[in-house]
């Protein structure tokens, strides 16, 4: 059975082979070879040709790793010869975790970008019978064409190997708490901030990246948009390169081997490390940079960063480092780059700390876009309110694509926004996403926006001036209009008055009966 996008690259692939159209580079002529024999070793030799898979963004897996290879070899009684190594020795069967852990190594080999992050299955010493029940548990699991409910889903392997991932991610954030958030960002969110940045190509940077969750999503966001406007979308991709960092060691190889499943070509610096203090991409200038960093992380000062040339805008509070990433982040970003950062609402008025200082100086200095405050409840992590900053260098507009919006910032609030997925998790819905991402594109382009009372408001800077310069939206698009119900206010004024008096004198007549009932029992009020 047929279980991974290699495999079905490789279906692809012959079908090209025999495929006689004047078009098809790929065809291989029957006429060139003198048997058939030659014919099938030739069609042989082409799918071990590196290149097509990788001009697919599909995972090259050699011989000895592939799932075949495990299946058959794995059912072989313990000392079996498996096959001959460059030498010319036997190499036989040890056990079936040694299988899997050669499997393991020949993809770090073929693939360097995955070298020391495949944790191997011998430390677990896990005993044959269980690998071998949980590799035939795999192979009579389709992950090619998958049916649900009865109906044939229009997935590819990778796709749905993506679904599982974020699936157990997701759970196990829900599982860890607090401390799993830093393997998870809701889907809705990074879909969001990509669907508003709109990354289709250049360099995209994440300082704080997890799991890698915006680079899975402008990767599909680029699928997507691919498909609208009839491109390819493996070459569309050819266009975006992804960076990224992450200091935890165990979220830097989750978030390799999330780009390796979905075919993300990256560059996660030589190691984990921290972000502030051992910068992966020091000579990085990003076209899009996008985060959600640790809400309001305290310990993450040292002395050797207090002349930082990145706190050009101000020195960051030790005690706090939110402002520490804007500034990493705005150090990083291209002269006409955009980003997006998720924060605790309090970066929005605080004041304590030279916080507030540094909130004015980016907006003297023209650098943010657009804010959007989030409703509660979103994060499996934390209860802390959050929001996103949108900030650029360039709001001129010369690129030709956008309006020049000098002096201008774009408040939005989405805090209605959304449904309850549980009694604890709240979710945005695609149309919710939709609205806000066409919201900021409008004010951007200058076609078809308008203020909306309670939702949306373009504010200038006297504005913001005037306001202190906090940042929280609701200071700025006021409260929604209330819909005219065609009551005269004098009527409805007379009306609510008499509802009023009618609830003071139950009020009086309920506080005798306490009373007396109080006093039947020998108690007085």
């Amino acid at each position: 059975m047929k279980t991974t996008a290699f495999e079905e690259r490789q279906e692809s692939l012959l079908e090209l082979f025999q495929n006689d159209d004047d078009n098809n580079i790929y065809y291989l002529p029957r006429d060139d070879f003198d048997s058939d024999e030659d014919y099938q070793r030739a069609f042989r030799d082409e799918l071990e040709v590196l290149d097509y898979y990788r001009e697919a963004n599909v995972f090259w897996v050699p011989k000895a790793a592939r799932w075949n290879t495990l299946k058959e070899k794995a059912v072989l009684p313990i000392g079996s010869v498996l096959w001959q190594d460059d030498a010319g020795h036997d190499v036989k069967l040890r056990s079936v975790s040694w299988l899997i852990d050669n499997a393991l190594e020949e993809i770090e080999k073929s693939n360097i970008k995955l070298k020391g992050i495949l944790n191997r299955i011998s430390q677990y010493q896990l005993d044959n019978d269980k690998l071998l029940g949980l590799i035939n548990t795999f192979s009579d699991t389709s992950f090619t064409k998958p049916v649900f409910n009865g109906e044939r889903l229009s997935l590819h392997s990778k796709d749905v190997l993506g679904h599982v991932y974020e699936y157990f991610l997701g759970q196990f954030a829900l599982a860890e708490g607090k401390q799993g958030g830093q393997y998870y960002t809701p889907k809705s969110i990074v879909t969001l901030i990509v669907e508003m940045l709109e990354p289709y190509s250049g360099r995209v940077y994440d300082p704080a990246m997890g799991s890698g969750g915006f680079f899975v999503s402008s990767d599909k966001f680029i699928e997507e948009h691919a498909k609208e406007q009839h491109y390819d979308p493996a070459e569309q991709k050819k266009h975006i390169s992804v960076y990224g960092q992450e200091s935890n060691p165990t979220t830097w190889k989750l978030a390799a081997m999330n780009m390796a499943i979905r075919g993300i070509d990256f560059n996660f610096g030589r190691k984990n490390g921290d972000t502030f203090l051992d910068d992966q991409h020091p000579d990085l200038r990003a076209d899009f940079v996008m985060a959600n960093p640790p809400f309001n992380m305290k310990d993450w000062w040292s002395e050797s960063l207090a002349e930082d040339a990145r706190w050009k805008y101000g020195t960051p509070p030790k005690g706090n480092a939110n402002f520490a990433w804007m500034q990493h982040m705005l150090h990083h970003l291209a002269p006409t780059g955009s980003m997006a950062l998720l924060l605790a609402n309090g970066s929005m008025s605080s004041n304590t700390n030279n916080e507030g200082e540094i909130r004015k100086r980016l907006i003297e200095e023209d650098l943010i876009e657009c804010m959007v405050a989030l409703p509660g409840q979103l994060f499996t992590n934390t209860q802390i309110p959050a929001c996103i900053w949108f900030l650029t260098k360039d709001k001129s507009g010369k690129d030709g694509k956008k309006r020049d919006r000098r002096d201008q910032v774009l408040f939005i609030d989405a805090r209605n926004l959304g449904y309850m997925r549980d009694r604890v998790l709240r979710d945005f819905t695609n149309e919710d996403i939709r609205k806000v991402a066409d919201t900021f594109h409008a004010w951007r382009s200058g076609s078809g926006y308008e203020d909306e009372a309670g939702y949306c408001a373009s504010v200038d800077f006297q504005q913001i001036e005037k306001h202190d310069f906090v940042l929280t939206p609701g200071r700025y698009v006021g409260a929604p209009d209330q819909e005219d119900d065609g009551e005269p206010f004098a009527d409805k004024m007379a009306r609510l008055t008499e509802q009023l008096r009618g609830q003071f004198a139950e009020s009086e007549r309920l506080e005798v009966e306490i009373k007396r009932n109080l006093g039947g029992l020998g108690y007085e009020l």
